[in-house]
């Protein structure tokens, strides 16, 4: 509130006074302009000089009161900041994982979809949808007597040959052939005889004992044995080089022949007997004895459900961090989870949706995992220990699109810049900015300043644990 001299000196200022300025009194619009004449009394300058002073007080009075007023606001809006109420977990150090989740189709380890190779009316099935059988098992049999009866027939042809060829090479020589040999055997020996006589006689006649005449007549002796054992011996190779050769040839011909038609013809009869060539199950038998199944249509399906192969396409950059070997779990509808490890990752890419095959094999024994359906595939890319986790909650973006997190000090928020790394499921690796150990705000966290006060209040009753709490190692 005014003093009393303000409030009197109201109605005579003309204008507010400013730092410099003196206080100007109005004399009224009739009062007349002063004349030039001596200085005013003392006792008028001691008037003006009280006005002027209690101007001033009433501008200092005013100052204090607005100062004040504005204290006094500030206060209460100090007051009026609230203590938010924020959910809490503390930075762990643990194992975290990099999983690469993608939709694959089963499929059976091997399959076998049995196509007949004659066409013929279906005899009889000896299994049937649903049926496990092994390698070489006899699954069905087709009309097959005239096949039988062409064996046989082919059968008969091939002994027949066979016993013409033994009966070749076995049985005893040709009379122009023995005689041949003999011929050959006489002259060999007559050679033989002729050969001592010459050298015998070749001595004597050296020592003197024996004349001339008689070393040369065995000398033609000599030479007459040798023409003619080499004539018979050129006339037996002659012989044994054409005739004999070329009837063994021919004998060894028809036995090749007879033996070819007749494996062709046990074949045709093999082929009307339907054998499982692998270990599995019966999946599909869409016939029934006594039909004609059509020419290149399965018969019969056969699958090794005894483990499963999980084919899935992922994007390139996740395949470039998978590798043979790596584990794997296959999670069905029913929410059957089987692990498995990663067996294959196609080198090339599909040119329709440009993503990468992969293949999770998995073990089947109990048969929970059925070829066909749609199932989820979680693979483990990449290993980290010891890594600084957080849960995903407590990571926020800036709108310059850097992470932060809020940690809690003496009951205050701060804001802290971090880099992640990887993320599973709702945990998420801090590779710069955390080192373990703080304790980080993951509800309650949205848009909240710097150095705000918050109170710590445990989760609602039958809530979860953070992420951070319950995946630390």
């Amino acid at each position: 509130m005014l003093s009393e001299p303000v409030l009197a000196l109201r109605g005579r200022v003309q204008r507010p006074l400013f730092f410099g300025q003196s206080l100007r009194c109005d004399r009224g619009p009739s009062a007349p302009a002063a004349k030039e004449g001596p200085p005013p009394s003392r006792t008028t300058s001691e008037k003006k000089k009280r006005i002027a002073n209690v101007a001033r007080l009433g501008c200092g009075l005013l100052l204090v009161w607005l100062a004040l007023l504005l204290t006094a606001c500030s206060k209460q809006e100090q007051e009026a900041q609230p203590v938010v109420s924020v959910q809490t977990a503390s930075v762990e150090r643990g194992s975290i994982q990099r999983i690469i989740t993608a939709e694959a189709v089963l499929y059976p380890r091997d399959q076998a979809a049995i196509t007949p190779k004659v066409v013929a009316p279906i005899k009889k099935f000896y299994v049937n949808r649903g049926s496990h059988v092994h390698r070489g098992q006899l699954l069905a049999v087709l009309e097959n007597r005239d096949l039988a009866a062409a064996e046989l027939e082919n059968q008969g042809a091939y002994e027949q040959a066979q016993a013409a060829y033994e009966l070749q090479t076995k049985s005893d020589l040709p009379q122009q052939w023995q005689k041949a040999k003999l011929d050959v055997k006489s002259a060999k020996e007559a050679y033989s005889a002729a050969q001592k006589v010459y050298d015998s006689r070749r001595l004597l006649f050296k020592q003197g004992a024996l004349a001339r005449k008689e070393l040369d007549a065995s000398a033609v002796a000599l030479v007459q044995a040798r023409a003619q054992y080499e004539i018979a011996e050129k006339t037996l190779t002659a012989l044994e080089s054409s005739g004999r050769r070329d009837q063994l040839k021919s004998a060894k011909g028809q036995l090749t022949s007879a033996q070819g038609k007749y494996e062709g013809a046990a074949a045709q009869l093999a082929y009307s007997e339907i054998r499982s060539p692998i270990n599995g199950v019966v999946t599909d038998r869409p016939y029934y004895a006594g039909e004609t199944p059509a020419s290149g249509v399965p018969l019969l399906t056969v699958m090794d459900t005894s483990s499963v192969i999980a084919r899935a396409h992922i994007p390139q950059s996740d395949a470039a961090a998978l590798k043979p070997g790596d584990a794997a779990t296959i999670t069905t509808a029913e929410k059957i989870q089987v692990p498995g490890k990663v067996t294959l990752v196609s080198p090339a890419l599909d040119p329709n949706s440009t993503t990468v095959e992969v293949w999770i094999e998995a073990a089947n024994p109990e048969g929970r995992l059925r070829p066909g359906a749609t199932v989820r595939v979680d693979m483990v890319a990449q290993t980290v220990k010891n890594a600084v986790i957080v849960p995903a909650a407590a990571v926020m973006k800036t709108p310059e699109g850097e992470d932060t997190v809020l940690i809690v000090s003496q009951n205050r928020a701060h804001p802290v810049a971090v880099e992640t790394g990887i993320r599973q499921d709702d945990r998420v690796e801090i590779t710069k900015g955390l080192s373990g150990g703080e304790t980080v705000i993951v509800k309650g966290n949205y848009g909240l300043p710097d150095n705000t006060e918050v109170k710590v209040v445990p989760p609602p009753p039958g809530s979860s644990a953070p992420a951070a709490e319950k995946g630390s190692d």
